[in-house]
């Protein structure tokens, strides 16, 4: 009979392999390794997941690896920006396909019509990058010229979803400006993408950072369906659980599985976070009743804090010239232990995303 993980133990799994039960000694391109991938689709918060994991992390470590090319920032799992090592892009970029071109098929038929054949389109924008990295409006813009009877938007969206392409860091303080050029993967890393369709590698991968999980788990964080087959084909290599509900649950038979009693650190988490996007069922990471707080109606994922291991609220700092305030909005009311291991967990953090600023302060609002 398959063991069965309380969700507590499910919780301090999912914090062992993200390293918030303590920060780990290593480099930025290990550690975002380590994650598989990290949520980009804004430049920021992955610096700061980084640095709520990483011992003795500053933003100087990420921009080194972005710009020697060891990390890259680039469409991935679920049609969305994340950052990964470049060693993970090339390998796993094929497998996560299907989802990208489901997603290019979706908008063009939502913009009204059919895009052009896929290698003529593609073959377009390889010749428009070719010339050197551009944004999206200039990549657009070109793309009209050669298509001037399909939605511009369709065209630019469908080559973001099918041409392997990876951002342009720069020196602006995230590395990124909010309108970065793009370039091709290929000459970006000088290798060509991994041609191995097969998600069976990044499945073992997910549950060594994220498991135990189930195919649901697996699909969610991906967006591929239809993984029961290749879970089953793992099957004799890996351990199978059941949770408290009975549903059943892979994992790596030596990855890390403390139990419930292990001590979890107050932790900040930035918005998106790939923990809180893992799971179909988060109730490992958050309570029932408290899930519908972290995905607003616009569909933005709030940054989040951790006490004993769970999401306990969310929060948001406002930085100024002279002062910045973290100010923390718990869901319910938090003993005098949380909120104390809490403001200093905060002092650190306006540390980090304001260094120099001569005065900090950690507020609570109400709970509600």
């Amino acid at each position: 009979m398959d063991e069965v993980l309380t969700r507590s133990r499910l919780n301090r799994a999912a914090l062992a392999r993200q390293m918030l039960l303590a920060r780990q000694e290593m480099t930025a391109t290990a550690a975002v390794e380590r994650l598989l991938v990290m949520q980009a689709q804004e430049a920021k918060p992955p610096y700061v997941g980084l640095w709520s994991r990483v011992a003795g992390f500053s933003a100087d470590l990420l921009r080194q690896a972005l710009h020697g090319r060891e990390v890259v920032r680039a469409t991935h799992v679920r049609g969305t920006l994340h950052l990964l090592s470049a060693a993970d892009y090339l390998a796993f970029r094929a497998p996560v396909q299907p989802v990208l071109t489901a997603s290019a098929a979706s908008i063009a038929k939502r913009l009204g019509g059919p895009l052009p054949e896929q290698g003529e389109l593609l073959a377009a924008a390889r010749a428009i990058l070719e010339k050197g990295p551009a944004d999206f409006g200039t990549i657009r813009e070109g793309l009209r010229e050669r298509f001037p009877e399909v939605n511009e938007r369709a065209l630019g969206y469908a080559v973001r979803m099918q041409l392997p392409l990876v951002m342009v860091p720069t020196g602006d303080p995230w590395a990124f400006p909010a309108n970065a050029d793009f370039t091709l993967a290929e000459l970006w890393l000088g290798e060509p993408i991994a041609p191995d369709e097969s998600p069976a590698p990044m499945v073992l991968r997910y549950l060594a950072s994220y498991g135990p999980a189930g195919v649901a788990d697996m699909q969610t964080w991906s967006g591929l369906k239809s993984l029961r087959p290749v879970f089953e084909e793992l099957r004799p290599r890996l351990r199978v659980f059941r949770d408290e509900n009975g549903r059943e649950l892979f994992d790596l038979p030596d990855a890390p599985r403390p139990e419930a009693e292990v001590e979890a650190p107050a932790r900040f988490l930035p918005e998106f976070d790939s923990l809180v996007l893992a799971y179909a069922d988060r109730g490992r990471i958050v309570s029932e009743e408290h899930r519908p707080r972290l995905v607003t109606k616009n569909l933005r994922v709030p940054a989040s804090f951790l006490w004993d291991g769970f999401v306990r609220g969310t929060w948001k700092a406002a930085i100024r010239k002279t002062s910045a305030t973290l100010v923390l909005t718990p869901f319910e009311p938090l003993p005098g232990a949380a909120l104390a291991e809490l403001e200093e967990e905060g002092r650190g953090l306006l540390g980090f995303l304001a260094p120099g600023v001569a005065k900090t302060d950690v507020r609570v609002d109400p709970a509600g």
